[in-house]
């Protein structure tokens, strides 16, 4: 490598890492913003230890790594390149959740980030076997995924129908799918059940109990039973966890018996594309 060249990779090197830092004004806004909402969790989970997304769409790097210096580790984004963009340039033990819609012919982009942690919006058969056959093989821990469950029935949501009762679930989309992944997707882990729902039942959610919500407890706890009987490995400590809540609904999320809650603008403030 000659003098040049070493020259020329450093000066890139200093302009990635500058531009990776903020202002001091912006860092004290970020700090002031998370340990509000890490506070307000906290007191609405009362009994137990949720799992706080940070979701960064469109957000700089600079502020990923200001909330990673203040101890914040899980990220959520909403788009395979921006992902993987970030990825190349942020700490390798950041667990990175991709929140958006699944894409077939992404999904190896997407599980070839090192740190990427979960999936949580899988709603196929099709989606969970083809980020099953390119889960790396030298990969320490499997690939976490979370089935996501259409809990308001609106036609622009993704995910599956939810479930009411055993009895209706041996031939719910959703309960065939669990097993696919359970049983013949060794390179992905179950983790639990992720919903989005509608933004009546958020904004009524101080006032009375999220229907959202409700409906996917209720299908994840007739999902407990089905699997149950099954062979194979899912949940964690042998519970099905939930991911549900955001900015404007994470405390009744949290109070309904949420594990993850996904935090965009109550962190980072308003999106700018």
């Amino acid at each position: 490598m000659t003098t040049r060249t070493i020259l020329a990779t450093a000066r890139r090197l200093c302009a990635a890492m500058s531009s990776l830092e903020t202002s001091p004004e912006r860092c004290q806004e970020l700090a002031q913003s998370l340990a509000e909402i890490q506070d307000r969790a906290r007191i609405a989970a009362s009994s137990h230890a949720p799992t706080l997304v940070a979701v960064s769409k469109y957000k700089p790097a600079s502020d990923i790594l200001a909330c990673y210096r203040l101890g914040q580790r899980d990220f959520g984004e909403n788009y395979v390149q921006e992902l993987v963009d970030k990825a190349r340039q942020l700490p390798d033990d950041i667990r990175w959740h991709f929140i958006g819609t699944l894409q077939s012919n992404k999904c190896k982009t997407l599980a070839s980030i090192p740190n990427i942690y979960a999936v949580q919006t899988v709603a196929s058969a099709k989606a969970a076997t083809a980020l099953n056959k390119v889960v790396p093989s030298e990969r320490n821990l499997p690939l976490y995924i979370f089935l996501q469950v259409n809990t308001s029935g609106e036609d622009v949501k993704s995910g599956l129908p939810p479930l009411t009762s055993v009895e209706s679930a041996s031939e719910s989309e959703l309960v065939r799918l669990a097993k696919h992944v359970v049983t013949g997707c060794p390179r992905l882990h179950l983790q639990g059940l992720m919903t989005i729902g509608s933004l009546g039942e958020s904004l009524a959610s101080s006032e009375r109990r999220n229907q959202d919500f409700e409906t996917l407890k209720r299908s994840r706890d007739v999902l407990h039973d089905v699997l149950r009987g099954s062979s194979g490995e899912w949940g964690m400590d042998g519970r099905l966890l939930l991911s549900m809540g955001m900015s404007s609904d994470f405390e009744a999320a949290l109070k309904a018996g949420s594990d993850v809650v996904r935090v965009g603008t109550g962190i980072f403030g308003a999106r700018v594309r």
